[in-house]
């Protein structure tokens, strides 16, 4: 290794992974040809072996990537953006992230996420994620909610299998077009649509993926629902919900044909309803797991969100709704 090049490594901390070509562009910031010709020239190693771009990877699996200096992920900088932080001791931070922010940098948002804003107020953070420093899951950018982060790579590797083990409970609540007449257990595996590669899809060669979903409210023409994830897939819930045709309301990604599929009395309702829903009303509203340090069990609850505020009152029918705080409280999702 020269001066030219430095050495990454990093150690898997979730069960399984994507091919190897495409996990690495992923965690590191790089395109996928950039990630295809480091392997193809032998500068991938897992496990401090050759590896293939079709391999997965497993929960503590070693890879070391020799990187020249121009292909190094860049450096996360500090990006002042305001964070509501939940709870923070010496090896998690969990805070509620907010519509439109992303979570880490790529393209077109290298700058600007969440993981610059952590960097910015100076919050430690793990190491194992690669180019992901102290993730150990994610929001999509239009979804808001609770997150946990690692500060430590102790707690990192702890958290990263109580998630691969579903000892790490995260609940959303989510206003779904149309009604369900029973919970739903939806297991579908999901791949990386075949054409459209930043949307995910079910299919047969697809990871196991499975979501529960039941009701909690019964509105004119949408239910609000409480998720709960088995698995943690790439666009989850927004698509195992569009597959059982009930997308989430405002998804304009997944969500069909929204208030066009509504008709008779009801179309005014549903129209408006679009109107003021401003993006996907899905919120990770429930984080409950056993601390990585001291094994005790903690539990966040977020409410539902300002934003949505509007949909939520429309949905129901009750504008009183608008002027509770605790709306998700109220109507009993945490129940």
């Amino acid at each position: 290794m020269t001066h030219d090049t430095f050495l990454l490594t990093f150690q898997v901390a979730v069960a399984a992974t994507e091919r190897l070509d495409r996990f690495l562009a992923d965690q590191l910031s790089l395109s996928r040809t950039q990630s295809a010709r480091l392997i193809a020239a032998g500068a991938v190693v897992v496990n401090d072996a050759p590896a293939r771009a079709s391999r997965t990877l497993v929960r503590g699996d070693l890879v070391r990537v020799a990187l020249s200096r121009d292909e190094a992920p860049r450096h996360l900088t500090p990006h002042p953006i305001p964070l509501t932080v939940c709870y923070e001791d010496d090896a998690i931070l969990v805070l509620e992230k907010p519509a439109g922010l992303v979570v880490h940098p790529a393209p077109g948002h290298w700058d600007d996420t969440l993981l610059n804003a952590l960097v910015a107020r100076g919050t430690p953070l793990s190491s194992l994620a690669g180019g992901r420093p102290g993730l150990v899951h994610r929001l999509d950018k239009d979804t808001s909610g609770l997150l946990v982060v690692a500060k430590t790579d102790q707690a990192h590797r702890v958290l990263g299998r109580a998630l691969a083990a579903r000892r790490v409970e995260r609940v959303y609540a989510a206003l779904i077009w149309g009604h369900l007449d029973r919970l739903l257990e939806i297991d579908a595996p999901l791949a990386r649509h075949r054409v459209d590669r930043k949307r995910m899809a079910v299919t047969a060669e697809g990871r196991a993926a499975r979501t529960r979903v039941e009701q909690v409210a019964r509105f004119a023409v949408c239910d609000l629902v409480r998720v709960k994830l088995h698995t943690g897939r790439t666009h989850q819930v927004r698509v195992h919900l569009a597959h059982v045709g009930r997308p989430v309301l405002g998804d304009r990604v997944y969500g069909g044909g929204g208030a066009r599929g509504v008709s008779g009395p009801l179309r005014p309702r549903a129209v408006e309803l679009e109107r003021v829903v401003p993006r996907q009303a899905l919120h990770a509203a429930w984080l409950r797991f056993l601390h990585p340090t001291s094994q005790r069990p903690v539990e966040f609850r977020s409410e539902w969100p300002s934003d949505l505020a509007a949909a939520l009152a429309v949905a129901s029918g009750d504008s009183a709704l608008l002027a509770r705080p605790n709306p998700l409280q109220y109507i009993g999702f945490f129940a």
